[in-house]
């Protein structure tokens, strides 16, 4: 039977900020130093084990099986969480183990959460099929506005020119590497371990004619190796985070390989403050093997592989918004979702949505576009008019 006592004592490790939990029983407790913000309300008696100690992984569990509903501010909740969580770093846990991510073990943690269906993704994503940080130049603008704003942002930063090669590392379901193709008539090569991402993006190059500039391989970063080495500009979007700490380095060296001398690298990631693993909650049911990297310790990586910094934007309050329209186009399509997923689930993807929107407005999580050359270049433009004129 389960101890509403074990319970009380593992809701007051979190002793900043303030919220207030109804018990199953309607017993109210207050927590924290200041007044509750947000309200924990148990709809039954738990099934859980508290001797883990996981506060974060036992509240997400318990979302997503409908034992709590929480009222208040999503923002405030995952304030507080961002307070009182101290996640070690990654080199004094057992994740150290699983950041080394393998290619085959790279393909199941893809699988596992971009295979869930085009038609799943298609819901509540914009007709470019952008899973990525979106663009926004107003908070008016469209989810679809943004998105293609965020590809164009993109390709001006990378000043591609006619005939040069571009290879997308992570390419998704090519949207960016299709509208580089149209717009700028390079060569362009995307590689991906999403087959489903991987066959779409294979029917949208048939279908706009563009199979003598453009391909797409299903392969891992680490087995990539094409005929021509050497690309010009290399560009990465929402991929550095799968690769796990371990695989860092060898991923941007691998993106050197890649490169001609002098080449362009856009590498645009999420980024933490410090050095540390990812909740258990997100690391067990979003994104198995995923570390966010610091920006410090990408920054410091760099030199090593011969990247010299060119410029960094962050793209913080864009991926707010992004996400929040993402979870509203998601509960708009509710009752489609449901036709093929159960309530767990869609608490689950709720949860995701809401509580990333709210973690890059209030717990220091950011994302940035971080623009370096392959050794130095001396031929780049000496300002960035043609990233910002309109």
């Amino acid at each position: 039977m389960f101890k509403k006592a074990a319970l009380k004592l593992l809701l007051q490790q979190w002793q900043k900020g303030g919220f207030s939990v109804v018990f199953w029983d309607g017993e109210q407790k207050d927590y924290g130093n200041d007044p509750p913000s947000f309200t924990i309300i148990f709809n039954k008696e738990p099934k859980i084990d508290t001797s883990s100690n996981d506060i974060i992984l036992m509240l997400g569990e318990a979302y997503m099986d409908g034992t709590i509903d929480i009222e208040g501010s999503i923002d405030e909740l995952i304030r507080c969480m961002s307070l009182n969580t101290f996640l070690p770093p990654v080199e004094e846990t057992a994740a150290t183990t699983e950041s080394g991510v393998t290619p085959r073990t790279e393909q199941k943690n893809i699988e596992h959460h971009y295979d869930l269906g085009n038609d799943f993704f298609s819901l509540w994503l914009d007709d470019t099929m952008s899973y990525s940080c979106g663009y926004f130049k107003t908070p008016q603008d469209s989810l679809k506005q943004a998105q293609l704003q965020k590809i164009d942002h993109i390709l001006r930063k990378l000043n591609l020119r006619p005939g040069e090669t571009l290879l997308d590392i992570g390419s998704g379901w090519g949207g960016l590497i299709l509208r580089a193709a149209q717009q700028y008539q390079v060569n362009v090569t995307g590689i991906t371990l999403s087959t489903e991402q991987y066959n779409y993006t294979k029917q949208q190059i048939e279908k706009l004619g563009l199979q003598d500039s453009t391909s797409v391989q299903l392969t891992s970063y680490q087995d990539f190796a094409p005929a021509k080495m050497h690309f010009d500009k290399v560009v990465s979007v929402g991929m550095f985070e799968h690769v796990g700490q371990d695989n860092l380095a060898k991923y941007l060296h691998k993106v050197t390989e890649l490169m001609a001398p002098g080449g362009m690298f856009l590498l645009h990631t999420i980024t933490g403050m410090f050095e540390t693993t990812t909740n258990s909650w997100m690391g067990k049911y979003i994104f198995p093997g995923g570390y966010v990297p610091s920006l410090r310790e990408t920054i410091w990586l760099s030199p090593k592989q011969d990247l010299h910094l060119l410029h960094a934007e962050s793209l913080r309050l864009h991926y707010a918004l992004t996400l929040e329209r993402w979870y509203e186009n998601f509960k708009e399509n509710l009752a489609k979702i449901r036709e093929k997923y159960d309530e767990r689930f869609i608490r689950m993807w709720s949860l995701y949505l809401r509580g990333c929107a709210a973690a890059f407005r209030v717990s220091g999580l950011d994302i940035y576009q971080l623009l370096f050359t392959k050794n130095l270049n001396n031929h780049i433009a000496l300002t960035f008019d043609h990233v910002y004129a309109e």
